[in-house]
């Protein structure tokens, strides 16, 4: 599933391509990936527009023109990307923005999330929902303000868009686990230290990943064996825990991240 890391990886390659480029044409091959807007009037707001620079915020990104901005969420398997007109199409692409020079292009498979369209602030505000200040730019300071008086567990908190924005499943086990702090343990009793860790986790982490663009399965990382058959904890060796929280499958190491 596109986190924070996968969305920013996106804006920065189309930072790179697409501010000052002209709309030509917009085709619309599944219009399942249009949520609030339909085929013909998309294109037809968009027709001639020229985009500016690509912004994100959490898992949303951002892409506005001279006019309506375009919003994206890639849900669990969207990925937008620019391409030269020539280039091969990736298997499930359901839209195609040509440009003056190259195409912008979504594809999707599961379609669980997908585009909008909105013509001022307020109604991206309306599009995106609460967000929470974006995971990336969160000092330690600010961290500790967002969490106290929190009374729910410290996963499904840190998940909680509204809350912090861009934390998705395998960031916050992999943030947790770096921090020996138990994904269900409950906020409220979270010490100090508990909090600096946390933060000083999710900092890291974040660093890395967005730096490969994904939350990546490297050697010394949860992430690298939480899908295996039976999974150790690479830091200590105890059989990893799964269960479920917050809506998702959360794998910890029971032994180092005991409460």
């Amino acid at each position: 599933m596109p986190e924070l890391p996968d969305v920013e990886g996106f804006r920065r390659q189309l930072s790179d391509t697409l501010p000052g480029r002209r709309i030509r044409r917009v085709q619309v091959h599944d219009p399942g990936v249009l949520r609030n807007i339909g085929a013909a009037e998309l294109g037809r707001r968009l027709d001639g527009r020229r985009f500016d620079s690509p912004r994100r915020h959490g898992k949303w990104l951002m892409l506005p023109t001279d006019g309506p901005t375009l919003l994206v969420h890639s849900g669990m398997t969207g990925h937008p990307y620019y391409a030269s007109g020539g280039a091969a199409r990736e298997p499930y692409e359901r839209l195609v923005i040509t440009l003056d020079r190259g195409e912008l292009r979504y594809a999707d498979l599961r379609k669980l999330r997908g585009v909008w369209l909105a013509d001022t602030d307020r109604d991206v505000a309306l599009v995106t929902g609460p967000q929470g200040p974006d995971a990336l730019g969160i000092g330690l300071p600010a961290f500790r303000d967002l969490l106290s008086g929190r009374r729910g567990r410290v996963k499904p908190t840190l998940m909680d868009q509204s809350v912090i924005a861009g934390l998705g499943n395998l960031l916050t086990d992999e943030i947790c686990w770096r921090a020996r702090i138990a994904p269900n343990r409950p906020v409220a009793g979270l010490d100090d230290e508990d909090v600096k860790r946390l933060h000083a986790a999710m900092a890291s982490v974040l660093r890395t990943s967005v730096r490969h663009g994904r939350v990546p399965g490297l050697p010394r990382w949860l992430t690298g064996v939480r899908d295996e058959p039976d999974p150790s904890c690479p830091r200590c060796g105890a059989r990893l825990a799964h269960g479920r929280l917050g809506g998702r499958t959360s794998v910890w190491c029971p032994r180092c991240q005991s409460a």
